[in-house]
């Protein structure tokens, strides 16, 4: 079985000269001792950073709004997450039991929490050019297959436009209720276009999410012949 530096070395063509930077990198809180989420803070920062300066030089015609959402589409948890599990980051993390009876190395928020903190190891390990190098091996491939900004706008400000471009009110949100243990909350919203008596539901695990699905459920509600509000 290879070790944490060959699978570095051979997943993303880095040579790391600090072993305990990388260990730290891939140990979750749960496995105790030192762990990646000072990294994790660290390499947020690191990546951001150089996606920002990619695309910057990638769009020269994009404004601040397209760039921020080219940026979020590439940077956001699920995407992240799809990258670890590419490059086989979930086999090298060290979790606690709990987490690995639960399969935790699977979850898409631990694997884009350590994959940051990846990138904030190599980054203390050589320096702003070598983090650079590797976030740019990741990601360069990935500013081809972008959709266009316009596709990339959230369902919330999709359907505020839709509204505003036919003279109606803006939709309004509700959280109906929450679920779950507070570690593990489930929130139940609801969207409401009343100038047209239409309403959605939809849930997800923060109320962010849950809106912007709800918002999804209106857009393609208005797609449709007209109809009566719905029930959750």
């Amino acid at each position: 079985m290879k070790t944490a530096v060959e699978w570095l070395r051979d997943a993303l063509g880095y040579e790391c000269r600090d072993s305990a930077l990388l260990d730290a990198a891939l140990t979750h809180r749960s496995a105790g001792g030192p762990h990646n989420e000072r990294l994790e803070f660290l390499g947020d920062a690191v990546l951001n950073c150089v996606v920002a300066t990619l695309l910057f030089r990638e769009f020269a015609n994009a404004d601040e709004g397209e760039l921020s959402r080219f940026r979020s589409s590439l940077v956001n948890g699920d995407a992240l997450a799809l990258i670890a599990a590419e490059i086989g980051l979930g086999d090298q993390l060290r979790l606690g039991s709990g987490e690995l009876k639960s399969g935790g190395f699977r979850r898409k928020s631990i694997l884009a929490d350590s994959l940051e903190a990846l990138f904030g190891a190599i980054y203390l390990d050589g320096g702003f050019d070598a983090a650079a190098t590797v976030i740019e091996r990741l990601f360069v491939p990935r500013l081809d297959r972008l959709p266009s900004a316009a596709e990339l706008k959230d369902p919330k400000t999709r359907l505020q436009e839709t509204l505003q471009a036919r003279g109606l009110p803006l939709p309004g949100y509700a959280v109906d209720s929450v679920s779950g243990e507070a570690h593990n909350q489930v929130f139940q919203v609801s969207c409401t276009v009343d100038a047209l008596g239409l309403k959605t539901y939809a849930s997800g695990p923060s109320r962010r999410r849950a809106e912007q699905a709800a918002a999804q459920l209106m857009l393609e509600k208005l797609q449709q012949p007209s109809s009566g509000s719905d029930t959750p």
